[in-house]
């Protein structure tokens, strides 16, 4: 599973970057790159709760194979449209909608699946690694990206991204583990509500899921507007492009394997929210900068946090949660945290034609440490988990 979901990462983080320079060639619109993120992530926003849904009811394999095919499709109608010289902007944008639809029903489903592969007392450990192999893509894909793009063109990194769904596919046709769910009488509404009800009762439980909405809300617009950055301010290319993304993977890699080696901490609550203070001070120190040394060191950093807060809110989440309801409960989470980020990117792309992409990144710096010190200092649920 673990070899499966790397592989596709990587492909999917080369189109990723191909994508968003795509998008920037052909428009230089920022707006078109927040809304090209916008119309990927809201789906999994406005479904995620029927997709928890769904997860509880059927197994979770086939899902995730269905989405792995849905996927597949998109990437390579796009590596055609590329390749022979038809695409325009609302193809790419039409095609990141159905993708991000595909994503909606595959993400709960992943999240639960991973869990019954391994013991409980593992399962921190687990998903630290789960968050390595993604971060690992974050590095491989964006260098694999840049030297595709500057070298071959835009229509290589979308092929392969085709090509890496293939990884995945194998992969859950292998494994044996299953989720055979219970059949029940209630009503997907029914099911939805039990979710909810579930969620609630769990102590610190909403505060988690208002917490990753803040989170991507607020950090993940760093990733849509770097293209800015490395062209406006620091004037280099796509090489650049990837070289910044890579070393935001391997800071991630570092927060990963830093969360994973301490095993079952105690305070994680605490340490999600002093990575969450780190990360939002790093963002800002990327904003102010107009120096590409210091912007590479910063957002290594960056990722270092992001990675360790992410790991260890949803460690939380998972830990909270009994696995018959645990397709609803972290399709809440997911609604939460896919949620942020279209939210995040189609505010933030109507004010960075106003201010400029640094002042609004640096306030979202800023907020991100507010809303850190708020959970640490006024409202302390998650500070006592």
């Amino acid at each position: 599973m673990w070899i499966g979901a790397c592989t596709s990462s990587i492909g999917t983080w080369m189109q990723i970057v191909a994508q968003g320079w795509l998008i920037y060639r052909l428009s230089h619109s920022a707006f078109l790159l927040a809304l090209d993120q916008f119309l990927n992530g809201i789906p999994i926003f406005l479904l995620s709760p029927v997709a928890g849904v769904v997860a509880d009811r059927m197994e979770r394999r086939r899902i995730l194979l269905a989405s792995q095919y849905v996927q597949m499709t998109t990437a390579a109608i796009l590596t055609v449209l590329v390749a022979t010289g038809t695409v325009h902007i609302w193809h790419i944008l039409c095609l990141s909608l159905i993708t991000g639809i595909a994503q909606a029903f595959g993400a709960p489903a992943y999240l639960a699946l991973v869990p019954t592969l391994v013991a409980r007392e593992d399962m921190p450990n687990a998903i630290a690694l789960n968050s390595i192999q993604f971060n690992l893509a974050v590095t491989v894909g964006p260098a694999l990206a840049g030297q595709a793009l500057a070298h071959l063109g835009e229509t290589w990194c979308f092929g392969l991204n085709a090509l890496s769904f293939l990884a995945p596919i194998v992969t859950l046709t292998i494994i044996s583990v299953r989720f055979l769910p219970d059949k029940t009488p209630d009503s997907i509404y029914a099911s939805m509500k039990k979710g909810i009800v579930f969620a609630r009762k769990q102590p610190g439980m909403e505060a988690l899921i208002i917490l990753a909405f803040f989170m991507t809300f607020l950090a993940m617009p760093l990733r849509t507007y770097l293209p800015v950055f490395v062209k406006d301010i620091f004037h280099r290319g796509p090489e650049t492009y990837g070289n910044l993304l890579s070393l935001m993977g391997i800071g991630s890699i570092a927060g990963s394997l830093l969360i994973a080696g301490a095993g079952n901490l105690e305070r994680k609550g605490r340490v999600a929210l002093i990575g969450l203070m780190t990360l939002g001070f790093g963002i800002f120190i990327f904003a102010a900068s107009n120096m590409l040394p210091v912007s590479c060191v910063s957002i290594v950093f960056i990722g270092a946090a992001m990675m360790a807060v992410f790991a260890t809110v949803n460690s939380l989440v998972q830990l909270i949660t009994t696995n018959e309801m645990r397709g609803r409960v972290m399709s809440l989470y997911n609604f939460a945290f896919r949620g942020g980020m279209p939210m995040g990117n189609i505010v933030s792309g109507w004010f960075v034609p106003l201010f400029s992409a640094p002042v609004v990144l640096g306030v979202n710096g800023i907020l991100l440490i507010a809303v850190a010190l708020y959970f640490f200092l006024i409202q302390r649920r998650i500070a006592s988990l």
